[in-house]
């Protein structure tokens, strides 16, 4: 089954230089049971996209897409209202800061509960049992107990639970995860990257995380999409792209990341040269080209067109040839 199926997303925010182009024709699918990692540099555009898909980017935004097919229905051109049935019955999201995310004045059981009650009409007591269970399977202790307690009196890590308990409390099909592991330490993450496997796989989830962490990446993803400058520049399965990145930011990204054992302990690490593009003014050919060494006089002209992929496609006039069918 089909969960997502976004062509052509565009996300522009008028600001006070001009029109912020932030997403420039997205593309997205999704499946039922399956994990897609959106990774790209901060600014990319990755969290206003999966805001869009929620229904809650800015209400100055202009947004227009071609397809936008969620859980079966066609939401292109439709207000936010379209969103509330789908949002608490279906789709739901773990936000980036659990802390901000958190009100810090109401108990985590009337936080974990309130969204349910009012969406299906549970009674409290059927509310607060499906909480219990839940808080129970993302490794909260003592769950009954702790629905009376306040987000201060819960740690990092557990405050991170506790938002994934909340986002599974109406029972999603589609759930979207906002850089879910940033603010935790290296331990706490790969309890965190854990549970959201063994949820994704247990419950038969479609999973969109969304990171900057290549290391998150290799740890949970089937496929990647790897965004720039507000566009999907490859798609592939994650194995693949590891091992053999077809886009040269891809490649970039890929080259940044030390491997154990065979990068030797003080060596600079490459760096992508040159600074993201700005995106109020149009951009002529590719995004990318002024900070390639493929680059050439065509890549700035012209905009690059899909390359079609063994397991997906890559947006460059120049891929990596050994991998281009």
């Amino acid at each position: 089954m089909t969960l997502l199926d976004l062509q052509d997303l565009h996300v522009a925010i008028p600001t006070e230089r001009g029109l912020l182009r932030a997403v420039r024709g997205v593309d997205l699918r999704l499946a039922a049971g399956e994990t897609l990692c959106l990774v790209g540099e901060s600014g990319c555009g990755k969290s206003l996209t999966a805001m869009t898909l929620m229904g809650l980017g800015p209400k100055t935004a202009q947004t227009r897409s071609g397809r936008f097919t969620l859980l079966g229905q066609e939401m292109a051109g439709r207000g936010r209202a379209a969103w509330k049935t789908l949002r608490g019955r279906g789709l739901s999201m773990i936000f980036q800061d659990p802390m901000t995310s958190l009100n810090p004045t109401l108990t985590v059981g009337r936080q974990l509960t309130e969204g349910v009650i009012h969406t299906e009409g549970l009674t409290r007591r059927a509310a607060e049992a499906r909480a219990i269970a839940l808080l129970e399977r993302v490794g909260i202790a003592r769950a009954g107990q702790r629905l009376g307690q306040y987000p201060h009196q819960f740690s990092g890590g557990q405050r991170q639970r506790l938002m994934i308990a909340m986002a599974l409390m109406s029972e999603p099909k589609f759930l979207i995860a906002d850089e879910p592991t940033t603010a935790l330490d290296v331990t706490i993450q790969a309890q965190i990257l854990s549970l959201l496997a063994g949820l994704q796989r247990d419950l038969g989830l479609g999973l969109l995380l969304i990171t900057h962490d290549l290391g998150v990446v290799a740890a949970i993803a089937d496929r990647v999409a790897v965004m720039y400058a507000g566009r999907i520049v490859e798609e592939g399965s994650a194995s693949r792209i590891f091992r053999r990145p077809a886009h040269p930011y891809t490649a970039g990204l890929m080259a940044a990341i030390p491997v154990p054992g065979r990068t030797p302990r003080g060596t600079p690490l490459p760096a992508i040269p040159g600074r993201v593009p700005g995106l109020i003014e149009p951009i002529a050919g590719c995004a990318f080209c002024e900070r390639c060494a493929r680059g050439e006089t065509l890549c700035a002209a012209r905009p690059p067109s899909d390359v079609a992929l063994p397991d997906g496609r890559v947006e460059c006039h120049f891929p990596a040839v050994e991998i281009v069918q």
